[in-house]
């Protein structure tokens, strides 16, 4: 499809409206109802009275997941950390998703501390419009292939689940402890110097540069570090000696716009390439090998046990921050490191797994984008 009878080229703000809520996530997190509820991580809950009657897309504005497009069910509301694009009657709510996530909003982010986006920068976006009977039949292709997609995406959940289950199998629940595993600092396990992490300006960012840079969303919610496809840039020597990643580096997020978000670990994996360093947002803990596994570490920094000191040593103002001092103030449980790498073992099993499953999605993520391609333009 690329311009052919029945179709014209429209314009985002042809065939669609904005809309934006006020609603903040304490506002709406021990409210009850029928009525869903959704914020930029998907849903949050449910309330007693709803935005919008009809399906509608929502896009993430601000934060780490700035550009992320969702399609939401009637009958439901945000809050302002989205904002909504409104079908108009000439298009399918779901055929606009496809168009809106075909647009690749991340793009239009602006904003160092925060980014965010902006209805009005990416309005005049252009998408081709063929009459319904055609916008169904590729919704039809691109729900069947999106599903083939989900069902695979489970899949790396389940092996996530089983992971987790695994951990808690072996060294117990960590809030009551059931095997005496010896309690510790944090800081008893770090070898080298704790850090916040390289800064470069949004215009020093470039295709050549010679290093690439992992940011928070890279970590956030991760056993280990999203390192590809980083944004490039330039670093000298010092700043490659001091904030270049190796295994063993235990990353913590240390903003967040909501108080869940702060503190979220990954490690970075065995195979990270040379040249990756550490944004500012970010702070660095180097672990020690000799005294403990990092997939173990990282585990346990995603416990009940280990949220809780996290969260008590944060502070709250417009974004919920911690500091390296908040973050060292901490306690862990260290068990034998000869039952830490039977974990790893199975860590590994699992990751093989993954890795099979992920390289399937990644086929069909690619017929997935062709399609997008070839129906949006």
């Amino acid at each position: 499809m690329c311009g052919g009878d029945g179709m014209n080229k429209v314009r985002l703000e042809d065939v669609s409206e904005r809309g934006s809520s006020n609603l903040a996530q304490k506002d709406v997190e021990n409210a009850t109802g029928a009525y869903p509820i959704y914020g930029a991580a998907g849903y949050i809950g449910n309330i007693d009275f709803y935005h919008q009657e009809k399906e509608y897309i929502a896009v993430v504005k601000d934060g780490a997941g700035v550009g992320r497009t969702m399609f939401l069910p009637g009958k439901s509301s945000v809050i302002g950390t989205l904002q909504y694009i409104v079908p108009k009657e000439n298009i399918l709510p779901k055929y606009l998703y496809y168009a809106v996530k075909n647009m690749k909003l991340a793009r239009y982010y602006t904003g160092a501390t925060i980014p965010h986006i902006y209805y009005k920068d990416y309005k005049k976006e252009a998408f081709w419009l063929p009459d319904i009977h055609e916008q169904q039949r590729v919704v039809r292709i691109l729900e069947k292939i999106e599903k083939i997609i989900e069902e695979r995406q489970q899949t790396l959940v389940d092996l996530d689940m089983l992971v987790k289950s695994r951990f808690v199998e072996m060294f117990g629940d960590p809030s009551i402890n059931p095997k005496g595993w010896k309690e510790i600092n944090i800081s008893e396990i770090i070898d080298g110097k704790v850090s916040n992490g390289f800064f470069a300006k949004r215009d020093d960012y470039a295709s050549d540069g010679n290093v690439s840079v992992l940011g928070v969303a890279n970590v956030v919610n991760r056993m280990y570090s999203q390192c590809e496809n980083l944004p490039k840039t330039y670093g000298t020597e010092k700043d490659i000696k001091k904030f270049q990643l190796r295994y063993g580096d235990l990353l913590f997020c240390r903003s967040s716009l909501v108080a869940e978000g702060i503190g979220k670990a990954s490690i970075v994996p065995k195979d990270i390439p040379k040249g990756v360093l550490f944004e500012c947002h970010v702070i660095r803990l180097p672990l020690n090998l000799e005294q403990c596994v990092p997939e173990y570490i990282q585990m346990l920094t995603n416990t009940e046990y280990y949220r809780n000191q996290i969260l008590s040593h944060s502070k709250t103002a417009t974004m919920t921050t911690i500091g390296q001092d908040g973050i060292l103030k901490t306690r862990i449980l260290l068990p034998p490191l000869k039952l830490q790498h039977q974990f790893l073992d199975f860590v590994e099993q699992a990751d093989k797994l993954k890795s099979a499953v992920q390289k399937c999605i990644d086929q069909t993520q690619v017929l997935f984008d062709s399609l997008m391609q070839k129906y949006f333009g």
